[in-house]
């Protein structure tokens, strides 16, 4: 068989088998490339809070913190709503503690955690449609390492949601639909509909696929163009000979 027929008839099988996965890669890819990542992340639908912390609104002190927690690292001193707070973990336990008085806040309730959402999000008057406390299981868009948190779902344009930290009171991931179909877009994107890693075997043979496919077009193209190319060629002999007949006569 010529190199011409094995080109066309293995790049015609290659190209039914990985055509449909390139025509996903362009779908997936002109989706991501679109969207603003900053909007996909979220970031848009957080109120940027301003608030500054003053000593007069830290009743509890460090050192005493340290003698009832004395296991306690990575403290952090911060605001819950208008509360100052003390966020640490105490072995693989995050803890919430009141900066007035030492009172342990964490783990929040359903209506602070309502609360600490409505303050984060950018429209203050949505309304709140559904609260969730997730603690196993979670989700496809929550990380399990932020277990256990409250979903706060809300009534709002692309219907977002806010993932509260039951233990820390912070936000710890936003979501919402165009998240949610850029995270489907990337897992077929990369071929990894599970852990969505971007080097998975998968993806590697429909790549090399594709180039062997590409190398075979590339040799349909040039028989195809060859033929052209003779024809312009002869045509210029016949010219050119044409014209010395006419000078001789």
């Amino acid at each position: 068989m010529s190199l011409h027929r094995k080109s066309r008839k293995y790049h015609k099988w290659l190209m039914l088998f990985v055509g449909l996965q390139l025509l996903t890669w362009s779908v997936t890819g002109t989706y991501m490339v679109l969207m603003d990542i900053d909007y996909i992340h979220g970031d848009t639908l957080v109120a940027k809070n301003k608030q500054r912390l003053t000593p007069e609104q830290v009743g509890y002190s460090f050192s005493e913190l340290m003698n009832d927690h004395n296991k306690a690292s990575n403290v952090k001193l911060g605001l819950l709503l208008n509360q100052t707070v003390y966020r640490f973990n105490d072995g693989d336990q995050k803890v919430l503690l009141s900066a007035l008085d030492g009172q342990q806040l964490s783990p929040i309730n359903e209506q602070l955690a309502t609360s600490i959402a409505k303050d984060n999000y950018i429209n203050t008057k949505t309304t709140v449609i559904n609260v969730q406390l997730i603690t196993v299981n979670p989700p496809r868009e929550l990380s399990s390492r932020h277990l256990p948190a409250w979903r706060i779902d809300f009534d709002d344009f692309a219907s977002p949601s806010f993932y509260i930290s039951a233990n820390s009171g912070q936000l710890v991931t936003k979501r919402h639909s165009y998240w949610r179909i850029f995270d489907w877009m990337f897992a077929f994107h990369v071929m990894d509909y599970i852990d969505e890693e971007a080097d998975n075997k998968l993806l590697l043979v429909f790549t090399v696929l594709a180039f062997i496919a590409s190398i075979f077009g590339l040799v349909l193209t040039y028989f195809r163009l060859m033929p052209q190319q003779k024809k312009r060629n002869s045509k210029v002999d016949n010219d050119l000979n044409k014209e010395v007949v006419d000078e001789k006569a």
